[in-house]
C-alpha cells in the first residue's frame, strides 16, 4: 500500500477563519451536500477526544457541545459512505480532523440532506 501525501492548506476548504464561529452540524451537512469527490474540509483542529470532554477540555461549554455534535455528524456521514474521515498530525497533541468527500451514492441536494438528518 502506498503512502498518501499530507493534505496541504491549499487543498482544504476554509469555511471559518480563526476568529469566526466554529463549524456546526448544519455547516458540515451543507458542505457534504455540495462537495465534489476528493474535496477536503477540516472540521476541527486540536485533540478531539480532549477538546470534547468537559472534565479536561479548555473550550467553553457551548463550543464543546458544538464540537461533540459536529464530530457525531461527521461519523454518521462516514457511516453513510458520504465522506472519509482522516487525521493529519500538526504537532504534539494537535491534529487536523478532516472530512474528505466521496462520490455521492445517489441523488444529491435535498435528498442527501434528508439522509444526513435521518441518520441523526
Amino acid at each position: 500500500m502506498g503512502r498518501v501525501s499530507p493534505i496541504t492548506e491549499a487543498e482544504v476548504v476554509q469555511l471559518h477563519g480563526a476568529n469566526e464561529p466554529a463549524l456546526d452540524e448544519i455547516g458540515l451537512a451543507a458542505w457534504i451536500a455540495q462537495a465534489e469527490p476528493g474535496e477536503a474540509l477540516v472540521y476541527h483542529r486540536g485533540f478531539l477526544a480532549v477538546d470534547a470532554t468537559s472534565v479536561i477540555s479548555k473550550l467553553p461549554a457551548d463550543r464543546q457541545r458544538t464540537l461533540q455534535l459536529v464530530a457525531a455528524a461527521a461519523r454518521r456521514a462516514a457511516e453513510q459512505n458520504l465522506v472519509h474521515l482522516v487525521q493529519s498530525r500538526l504537532g504534539p497533541d494537535a491534529f487536523a480532523y478532516i472530512a474528505v468527500a466521496r462520490p455521492k451514492p445517489g441523488p444529491s441536494g435535498a435528498a442527501l440532506s434528508m439522509r444526513l438528518l435521518e441518520a441523526a
